[in-house]
């Protein structure tokens, strides 16, 4: 069986959860503390030198890293239902709203976590006027992805997919951060009620 190890406050793993539950995948599920630094010890870092989670280990021992290429990896396995498009188009229409999300919106939303919170103070030198601006810049994306849902239902077009899997555990980790969708923005919070309802946001 599939195994996961797994922190179950950290974003990435949470897009292989969602994933994985889209697509009734069964697998065991390690939970590890980023926090308590359990993924520094001797025996994870055995399984990924890098100390990062997600880490999928396969049946036959071999260790995958990186969520987007786990996600990847698993669409190839269980191609149903699919979540990175079925034909060339919607594939690449799927990867370009993932990279935009994860260039835009995900990395710098990291970077307004680490600059920002407390949970890092002591930790690393923060740069408070720096996670202020990275903050900013995810609002801004976050304003620009609304004007798009009023076009389609979803991130990446009339389909449910892998992109609104990388969004929303993107939305839901900037809370730390104060990063929220305002009430202005209607077709953002439409789209995030209805991911919200959907089972594998409580993956």
């Amino acid at each position: 069986m599939l195994k996961l190890y797994n922190d179950p406050f950290a974003p990435s793993p949470r897009r292989v959860r969602m994933f994985m539950a889209e697509k009734a995948i069964e697998y065991e599920r390690i939970d590890l503390s980023i926090a308590a630094g359990e993924t520094q010890n001797a025996g994870f870092l055995a399984l990924n030198p890098l100390g990062e989670v997600p880490v999928l280990v396969l049946d036959d021992g071999q260790c995958l890293t990186e969520s987007l290429a786990i996600c990847r990896y698993l669409e190839q396995r269980f191609p149903e239902p699919p979540l990175l498009g079925v034909d060339a188009l919607e594939q690449t229409r799927i990867d370009s709203v993932v990279q935009r999300i994860m260039f835009r919106a995900y990395v710098p939303s990291t970077l307004a976590f680490r600059h920002t919170h407390k949970f890092w103070q002591g930790r690393i030198e923060q740069v408070p006027e720096f996670g202020a601006i990275a903050k900013q810049q995810v609002l801004d994306e976050w304003q620009l992805l609304n004007d798009t849902l009023a076009e389609r239902p979803f991130m990446a077009g009339d389909q449910f997919s892998f992109a609104d899997i990388v969004a929303y555990t993107t939305l839901e980790f900037g809370k730390p951060s104060g990063i929220r969708v305002n009430d202005h923005q209607t077709h953002l919070k439409r789209w995030q009620a209805e991911i919200a309802a959907r089972p594998s946001a409580k993956a």
